[in-house]
């Protein structure tokens, strides 16, 4: 008795309720077997493949013929190795941009075929307020693919890609860990407060020598709160009223809250304003620096241990042992200097609209002013949100 023949159905055309039931009963009154199915619409045009083991001596492909005229549709076959291609490791590119042209994604597919990848799928995960589209990609060296995806991105500075090992690990993410000033906020804490002082250039100025690394993190950060004392509520009120969320935050805190993931919000800033944003968004934790007050009235001191780089790290590893979770599920999101430890410790670190010296030091960067962008490296697409009503 002669083996089955193996084959590729191709079916492509207008599509409707019910052609693909009806395309599965002429597989099935034929005795054919499915070995694989992918199938996608755009525009209501399907571009359908099957690849089925043909028993010999029926007429199946006869039928398929007719099926395709009677239901309006383009149906084409190739015999096909009966042996399913394996491929060695995949990976998902996302790629974002307020515009992602032809050259830019012809950019993307040379750079990851020059790295030995090939591309097997490419879903659109949005259209607005950005593009975004996610390629999964099989085969090829990842750090390859990766030094010349980066080296695009480089010379494109609206161009946003990352590349993530496919599997459990990426699906499995739990916790996210965000920054606060100029990531989850548009504003930096200590200005605004320095600004009610009437000492914003002075405060400034210590955090350029900080950043120049002419004094450390935490004698810049007492330097400045010294500057703060005695402001009373009214300003610590006034201040809360001048914060701005960056575009995205709300949809981007809803959403990771319906994924299920644990929220935390991990600032160099102060306990004040972070707890109330952990209590409007509902967020599971809160870390940042506690301003001493005295007499309704700010001293000018810190209690307690200071939020540094070190220490944003520290909370990273606690956090995730806390939900029970590795640090390979966890999310990352920030901007500074002080991130870089926290966000090089994070399954997926994400540098949001970050100094050159962070993007440098991270995998992935996000350079669009949209906070809920990071859903779609996650996989989430904009239609998905939008059906959840976030």
């Amino acid at each position: 008795m002669s083996n089955p023949q193996v084959i590729l159905l191709r079916v492509s055309g207008p599509d409707r309720p019910g052609l693909f039931a009806a395309l599965l009963d002429v597989l099935a009154s034929g005795g054919a077997r499915i070995q694989d199915i992918e199938q996608v619409v755009i525009r209501r045009q399907l571009t359908l493949g099957i690849v089925v083991e043909v028993p010999p001596g029926r007429d199946l492909l006869k039928d398929l013929l007719l099926f395709g005229w009677e239901q309006k549709v383009a149906v084409e076959f190739d015999v096909v190795d009966p042996v399913p291609t394996a491929h060695a490791g995949a990976y998902a590119v996302t790629v974002l941009g307020r515009e992602l042209t032809p050259a830019m994604l012809a950019d993307t597919a040379a750079a990851i075929a020059e790295g030995g990848g090939n591309i097997n799928r490419i879903v659109r995960l949005s259209r607005y307020p950005i593009y975004s589209y996610e390629l999964l990609v099989a085969g090829g060296d990842a750090d390859a693919i990766r030094r010349n995806l980066l080296s695009i991105a480089g010379v494109n500075p609206e161009f946003d890609v990352a590349i993530q090992r496919e599997g459990l690990a990426r699906r499995a993410k739990r916790v996210a860990l965000l920054d606060v000033d100029s990531t989850l906020i548009q504003d930096e804490m200590i200005d605004l407060l320095a600004a009610e002082a009437g000492c914003l250039e002075v405060c400034r100025e210590l955090t350029e020598k900080a950043m120049r690394g002419e004094i450390g993190f935490e004698t810049a950060l007492r330097d400045r709160v010294r500057l703060l004392a005695g402001l009373d509520e009214a300003a610590l009120e006034r201040v809360w009223d001048q914060m701005t969320l960056t575009p995205g935050a709300r949809t981007f805190l809803t959403a990771l809250r319906r994924l299920g993931y644990a929220v935390a919000i991990v600032s160099g800033g102060f306990t004040r304003f972070c707890n109330q944003l952990k209590q409007d968004f509902d967020l599971d934790y809160a870390f940042a620096n506690t301003l001493e007050m005295a007499d309704g009235k700010l001293t000018g001191h810190l209690e307690g241990p200071i939020v540094d780089r070190a220490r944003k790290a520290e909370i990273l590893h606690e956090v995730a042992a806390a939900e029970g979770v590795s640090a390979e599920q966890v999310v990352a999101v920030g901007d500074g200097a002080n991130d870089i430890d926290m966000l090089t410790a994070a399954g997926l670190g994400i540098a949001f609209n970050a100094k050159p010296r962070v993007r440098q030091a991270v995998e992935t960067a996000v350079s669009v002013p949209y906070l809920d962008a990071v859903l779609f490296l996650l996989g989430v697409s904009r239609e998905e949100v939008e059906a959840e009503g976030i």
